[in-house]
């Protein structure tokens, strides 16, 4: 599942602050270089970060796995034409190497996840926008970060129960209400007990958060963010 797991790797050490001048970094060189050849550079670039997390790509991939139908529905769709051949590459390219570009995103944005804690993303982001806004916006963060690996987790025991009770022979329709319909109950339970819990632990819009502070190995990564911020210039 998409969430962090506390570890001992080069990407847990890093400044949550840096990991997001690196995501920034890499979003705009991404927008920028749409070509083939500037992809497979940012390939390397965003299989670095999940290196540095002890990840496979192939994990990050299963743990994105139902982002994938949406990015490869666009450049089928784009495409289709009417009449032979039926099947345009041509028109199929530029929307799929959009689809692959987000896929890298994707990547980059799975190992900060995998190695930041919703903490340590809060003090960042309360340290980036001072402030009222700024302590909202990471309250916001941290809620995200807590309760949304725990709605999959519901979406997938759901799944589960329906294929234990032969839901799997049910038409697709219907499975996709049954399950629907019991995440949205989980959302509303979990929605509930979230708010008894804040109320109950008298959340503070300032909390004592964990102290930033730079390190050499943040020194590389800075630049180099800064290097793919500033490349569409050069």
């Amino acid at each position: 599942m998409l969430s962090y797991e506390p570890g001992a790797t080069v990407a847990h050490a890093l400044d949550p602050r840096t990991k997001l001048a690196f995501q920034a970094g890499f979003a705009v060189a991404a927008f920028a270089y749409t070509t083939p050849h500037g992809l497979a550079v940012l390939s390397v670039l965003a299989l670095a970060p999940l290196a540095a997390a002890r990840r496979s790509a192939l994990a990050a991939a299963w743990d994105l796995r139902f982002a994938f139908p949406i990015l490869l529905a666009a450049p089928l769709f784009e495409g289709v034409v009417l009449g032979p051949p039926w099947f345009s590459l041509a028109q199929a390219r530029f929307p799929a190497l959009a689809s692959y570009r987000v896929v890298l995103l994707l990547f980059v944005s799975a190992a900060y996840v995998y190695t930041t804690s919703a903490r340590d993303s809060r003090a960042a982001i309360q340290w980036l926008v001072p402030g009222r806004p700024g302590r909202f916006l990471g309250l916001g963060v941290a809620v995200v970060f807590r309760f949304l690996p725990v709605l999959v987790a519901d979406l997938q025991r759901a799944r589960a129960a329906m294929r234990a009770r032969l839901g799997t022979e049910r038409p697709l329709a219907e499975r996709i209400r049954i399950v629907t319909t019991a995440g949205l109950r989980r959302v509303d339970a979990r929605a509930d007990a979230l708010s008894l819990a804040l109320q109950a632990r008298c959340v503070a819009w300032n909390p004592t958060l964990p102290r930033l502070a730079l390190g050499r190995r943040d020194v590389p990564v800075l630049a180099l963010a800064l290097a793919l911020t500033l490349s569409p210039l050069l």
